[in-house]
């Protein structure tokens, strides 16, 4: 019986704590939004690609709006019109260069550095929901065999040979935009 009560006792003062504590406005980093209960869709129109990277602005918008479905919250179009939000982008800048020299003196790892524009605004209001007017997003990747006339430091050069390095920077950078925009960073 004594045992009884005593769990009893511990049991109210965990719930007791744990009602003072959900009272008080904590709330764990991240976890919060800070988009409007009205944005139901958002427009994810082709981001524009002032780069000399072939078909960048593509894998980049596709990563984006996939990601968005796969959060499962918003409805996603391809079009900035009939939509409660838009969220466009401008790649400005990618950059290739060496990070990693092998023993020949030749390059074994690349850095990309991708500088894009992106900003999400509510299209009944007008205002920016969330911007960063200057994403720098960088990824390292191993060097792969040179195309002759090209330098290892053309990203052009480097994206057509790998591919795969345009696929991970694509779903690398849409997972970081779409966690700033919903998980309120």
């Amino acid at each position: 019986m004594r045992r009884v009560v005593h769990v009893l006792c511990v049991l109210c003062v965990l719930c007791g704590g744990a009602l003072s504590v959900s009272g008080c406005g904590y709330t764990l980093a991240g976890r919060g939004s800070t988009l409007p209960a009205s944005l139901k869709t958002i427009g994810i129109p082709l981001f524009t690609n002032r780069t000399t990277v072939f078909s960048l602005e593509t894998k980049l918008t596709e990563k984006v709006r996939s990601e968005f479905i796969g959060r499962g919250k918003y409805t996603i179009e391809s079009s900035a019109t009939g939509v409660d939000g838009v969220l466009l982008g401008e790649v400005s800048a990618v950059t290739v260069a060496p990070s990693s020299i092998n023993a020949n003196q030749l390059a074994s790892r690349y850095a990309i550095t991708m500088v894009a524009k992106v900003e999400l605004r509510d299209t009944k209001t007008n205002m920016v929901l969330w911007d960063n007017p200057s994403v720098v997003f960088r990824q390292e990747y191993d060097a792969t065999g040179n195309v002759t006339g090209q330098t290892a430091i053309d990203p052009t050069a480097f994206f057509g040979q790998d591919t795969n390095a345009l696929e991970r920077l694509s779903t690398e950078f849409a997972r970081s935009i779409v966690s700033a925009i919903l998980e309120a960073f």
